[in-house]
């Protein structure tokens, strides 16, 4: 279960929570410009934009959870087990892997309008990327400092949603997400009103209490709702680790701890890394499970107009800072 997000101040910031019961093996890394993609069906791509974000590498590919490209668009997948569906390659059309959607994106569009514009002519084919490999079932968040829109490949086809908030977490299908904000439109940060029947002194004894009602359970239904209400609600100044800070603020709202989620049996669900990409400077922030200190990859400290990946292995112990 994962949890993805926007926010902007000055700058554009992209980010999420990867929720799962193990790791794959988690790599901060950067695709440079002259990286070359080797697609399944749409051949080779020797030159493109570079790409930062959090991957797993496999026989020398990144398979990115999220990341963002140097123009500053943003792409996130995020588990939609049971309502993904894809295709074999069709005549005619993109036909895209599903664990070549994000870079396919990245390598070639500048902002949201451009990624939209290949999404007319795509079809995400259940292509693996190794046969020992499950194809995950996924659904997308693509965002710029602009706009943000969802993407989902179903059994009825694939469908394109402009996302208002900027967030998306797993099922249901994003149309049924948005709907339940329905529910909490009384919600408020502010101090309630005694609406509830003016014969009875009804008072507040706490503060908070227009909140009163928000979910607070791990399910994605929940956490779609919750992280909607407090980044709506976010107040922070235009500086960058203002900004930064908040955005973890944010997500931390669905963080989840050890022992609250189990899947299969005894394996606990955990947040096993939160990212916040400051899009516009292209710098890649994270937290882990273990390590509480933020740490941060800048793009542009690598030579983008390079070949070979740069990677970053996650640091996943904490970092205490003593100060006696």
């Amino acid at each position: 279960m994962c949890t993805a997000a926007t926010y902007k101040t000055k700058d554009f910031y992209f980010g999420r929570t990867l929720d799962y019961e193990f790791s794959y093996g988690n790599t901060v890394t950067v695709t440079p410009r002259n990286y070359p993609f080797r697609f399944r069906c749409m051949g080779d791509m020797n030159h493109h934009y570079a790409i930062i974000g959090m991957a797993c590498v496999m026989d020398g590919c990144p398979l990115y959870y999220d990341a963002v490209n140097e123009k500053g668009l943003g792409v996130a997948g995020l588990n939609f087990v049971g309502n993904a569906h894809y295709n074999s390659a069709v005549d005619g059309m993109d036909n895209v892997a599903q664990f070549e959607f994000i870079p396919w994106i990245l390598a070639q569009c500048e902002n949201v309008e451009q990624a939209r514009a290949l999404l007319d002519k795509i079809n995400i084919t259940d292509t693996p990327f190794r046969d020992d490999l499950p194809v995950a079932q996924l659904h997308w968040l693509i965002a710029d400092r602009n706009s943000a829109i969802t993407v989902e490949s179903t059994a009825q086809g694939l469908t394109v949603y402009d996302n208002p908030v900027g967030v998306l977490t797993n099922n249901p299908p994003f149309p049924q997400q948005m709907f339940s904000l329905n529910n909490y439109m009384s919600l408020s940060p502010r101090d309630p009103k005694n609406r509830f029947c003016e014969a009875l002194p009804l008072n507040m004894y706490s503060r908070g209490m227009g909140a009163i009602g928000l979910p607070g359970d791990l399910s994605s239904q929940s956490r779609f709702v919750r992280v909607a209400f407090v980044k709506m609600n976010s107040v922070s100044s235009d500086d960058d680790t203002d900004s930064i800070s908040q955005f973890f603020h944010i997500l931390g709202s669905v963080d989840q701890q050890r022992g609250c989620d189990y899947v299969e049996g005894d394996k606990p669900e955990i947040t096993i890394y939160t990212s916040c990409c400051n899009a516009d400077r292209g710098v890649y922030y994270y937290t882990a499970y273990n390590n509480h200190q933020i740490t941060a990859v800048d793009m542009h400290r690598e030579d983008l107009d390079g070949k070979n990946l740069a990677l970053y292995p996650i640091v996943d112990r904490e970092q205490i800072n003593y100060l006696n």
